[in-house]
């Protein structure tokens, strides 16, 4: 994970604003008019205590009330306001940010996402986005509004005495700078490990969820709930420290509110017994720095919940700025397939070597078969053939165009990879079958299933194609997902079919019917074939064999 400072992920996530500019604008605008309305309140009400001294001010008391009860109005309009403006921002962004990140997702697909906890990437997905409502709607205006508030009511306490104004500027910089630096530096990286532990939860949480058979087979239940409970004290333990500095820093704040306010009484009557104010120069001053501390308190708190903020946007940031392994090709000549080419390929995953010099001839409408022991890199090359991967070394070449300069999109139109295991999604399985091809006809779906020898066994099931398929698949059983990702190849009918053991989970009738389905579409398809099956390889027009990495 990369490390930001707190003012880099600050000043990142405030670069995301840009969209909605005028929405934040309006949001500090309102802000400000309803805390000067909330504070000057108070400071007419000093006003009217000065007219019923009989003391020669400049504002009646009849006008004081009018004044106080619109400020009264508009305080509560404003609020409102501000606070449906600043929230309007916060979950838009939420929705833009989130966009952004399955996006990222996207790009960082299969490559950077293998060996990832999945667990952990739905904590960022969900909760850490859901955090930063906070930095949003409760952080950035804020300190606009409390930056803009506070020179308004430096320059009216000052108006009184430059001294008075120069108490008031410390005050509000120390309640609203230099305690939540503080803060922010005594709380350190807490909000980082926070945030990663609860990552660490919900992946160990995912994890044993997906393995309850196994648990409940093994009687390992109670040892598996008793882990959860550790990883859930810890975290509780974590989450209540980090709320006792959260009282610690309040009590702190308010101290030193009191010492801020003593201080201006002190220097007021100090003042005013030298004959540098008039009785007004007491009241006001020290009734206005009393009743204006709200916006600032607001950045006080903010510091060590803004921790965990920053840390959640930290995780954000990590995949919105994480570079993809294969960069997306856009702009380049549509090419239509007629047959591929591997030549002197290497690859490696680190410093495991998985193929070295490997070189094979795909010609078109052909049927290439691959064999080879498992972990000799017959899986790494149909995904080096789809791109997944850049090739290290020698050349891949679709319809003799360097794979590197063949459209991202009109590559994946051209190929269509089935791997050992079929995701299926909770949806129907004529949605699972349609992401193959979003505006296929019923018609044509029936036809690939037909194709995969998995038609007879849908219409069986009492709803048909609209039955729901549980999560995971976990209704199906490995030969039916199978079988339904090869009728999605069927479907999405790219004429090059990369198959990585599509016959291992089927018994020998559905093996038969798949390969004469294979065997019917070898004019316009051309199919590379992995597989450790000899009743496989039959249909195959020539067949490579890979050992140690290396192709003979």
């Amino acid at each position: 994970m990369k490390k930001r400072n707190g003012f880099k992920v600050m000043t990142s996530l405030i670069g995301l604003v840009k969209p909605l500019t005028g929405y934040m604008l309006l949001a500090i605008f309102m802000g400000l008019i309803g805390h000067l309305c909330a504070s000057f309140i108070t400071i007419f009400g000093g006003y009217a205590v000065l007219n019923l001294l009989n003391f020669d001010v400049f504002i009646s008391l009849k006008t004081v009330f009018i004044c106080v009860c619109f400020f009264a109005l508009i305080r509560g309009l404003l609020r409102y306001a501000e606070q449906a403006c600043n929230h309007f921002i916060a979950f838009k962004l939420l929705a833009l940010i989130r966009d952004k990140v399955f996006k990222a997702l996207r790009k960082l697909c299969p490559a950077k996402l293998e060996g990832r906890d999945k667990g952990d990437l739905i904590s960022v997905i969900t909760s850490d986005i859901e955090l930063l409502e906070v930095f949003y709607a409760h952080t950035i205006s804020p300190t606009a509004i409390a930056f803009l508030f506070s020179i308004v009511l430096c320059t009216f306490i000052g108006s009184y005495h430059w001294l008075l104004g120069i108490i008031a500027l410390l005050a509000y910089i120390a309640v609203g700078v230099i305690i939540p630096l503080v803060i922010s530096k005594i709380s350190g990286d807490d909000g980082m490990k926070f945030r990663t532990k609860s990552g660490e939860l919900s992946a160990f949480v995912l994890d044993s969820i997906r393995g309850l058979s196994e648990t409940i087979q093994f009687n390992h239940g109670l040892i598996r709930l008793e882990q959860i409970n550790k990883k859930n004290d810890l975290l509780s333990n974590d989450e209540k420290h980090m709320k006792k500095i959260t009282g610690r820093n309040i009590a702190i704040t308010n101290t030193i509110i009191l010492l801020f306010d003593l201080t201006m009484l002190f220097t007021a009557v100090l003042l005013y017994n030298l004959g540098k104010i008039e009785f007004d120069g007491i009241l006001i001053p020290t009734i206005a720095l009393m009743s204006t501390f709200g916006p600032v308190v607001a950045l006080a708190n903010l510091g060590s919940t803004l921790q965990n903020t920053f840390a959640a946007g930290n995780r954000v940031l990590d995949i919105l700025e994480e570079t993809p392994v294969t960069e997306e090709i856009t702009n380049q000549p549509a090419i239509e397939f007629s047959g591929a080419d591997v030549k002197d390929v290497s690859f490696s995953y680190g410093n495991e070597m998985i193929l070295s010099d490997v070189s094979a001839d795909i010609p078109e409408n052909k049927i290439i078969g691959i064999v080879g022991k498992s972990g000799s890199g017959k899986s790494t090359l149909l995904k080096l053939l789809m791109r997944f991967w850049n090739v290290q070394k020698g050349d891949i070449k679709i319809s003799n165009t360097p794979i590197d300069n063949v459209n991202t999109s009109n590559l994946r139109d051209m190929e269509s990879l089935v791997t050992q295991e079929t995701h299926l999604f909770h949806d129907s399985i004529k949605n699972n079958l349609r992401i193959a091809k979003l505006n296929a006809a019923d018609e044509e779906i029936e036809n690939a299933c037909k194709k995969a020898s998995v038609h007879d066994f849908i219409i069986s099931l009492p709803r048909g194609y609209d039955t729901q398929v549980g999560e995971l698949g976990d209704t199906l059983s490995g030969g039916e997902r199978q079988r339904i990702g090869l009728a999605r190849a069927f479907l999405h009918n790219a004429p090059f079919m990369l198959l990585d053991e599509p016959t291992s989970n089927l018994d020998s009738l559905n093996e038969a019917v798949i390969l004469k389905s294979l065997r019917e579409e070898r004019q316009g398809k051309t199919v590379m074939l992995v597989s450790h099956r000899e009743s496989t390889m039959k249909i195959a027009d020539n067949i490579y064999t890979v050992e140690h990495g290396r192709m003979c």
